[in-house]
């Protein structure tokens, strides 16, 4: 993919809603790793890895997919499942359908921590961001939201060739 040679700035009003978007982004971040960690002692991205393993069949995902899934580089994937696994939320094994895949597993342990916590997350989310917009603001949201991520996985695709995604190196 070529890159212009002039640069394509941003004019005022998109430059207005970026800007919107990287302090929102940031406090609300912050405000749900705060809320997490004094609810249920778990930062926002150990819950989300929490919750992919809680939403699919069997609790169950290989250290691929749920890398995929999350974003986030193996290695870092790595440090998080063996930090989660100390505290009994996860287990890791070996795939028997495939040796070279590992699994990871979420345990009762870690279900029982996500049904504790997941009443005080949900009413941290609908108060920092459902709260304060309208049921119309909220479907563009969505709309804005599923717009960036198809774009973005076109970028991707069109990269991935020349680059591969952080969660996809081996």
């Amino acid at each position: 993919m070529t890159m212009p040679t002039t640069p394509r700035w941003l004019d005022p009003e998109e430059r207005r809603a970026w800007l919107a978007y990287v302090d929102f982004s940031t406090l609300l971040s912050d405000h749900l790793n705060r809320q997490l960690r004094r609810d249920a002692g778990l930062t926002h991205a150990d819950y989300t890895l929490l919750t992919h393993l809680l939403s699919v069949p069997g609790r169950t995902l290989t250290m691929s997919e749920l890398a995929e899934r999350l974003k986030i580089t193996r290695s870092r994937l790595t440090h998080a499942v063996t930090r989660l696994q100390q505290t009994g939320y996860v287990d890791r094994c070996d795939d028997p359908a495939n040796r070279r895949n590992q699994l990871a597993v979420l345990t009762e342990q870690g279900r029982e921590l996500l049904e504790r916590a997941a009443p005080g997350h949900a009413e941290a989310v609908r108060r920092a961001v459902f709260d304060a917009l309208t049921p119309d603001q909220v479907r563009q949201f969505a709309d804005i939201g599923k717009a960036i991520n198809a774009a973005l996985q076109r970028v991707d695709a069109v990269q991935d060739d020349q680059e591969a995604l952080p969660w996809r190196r081996r």
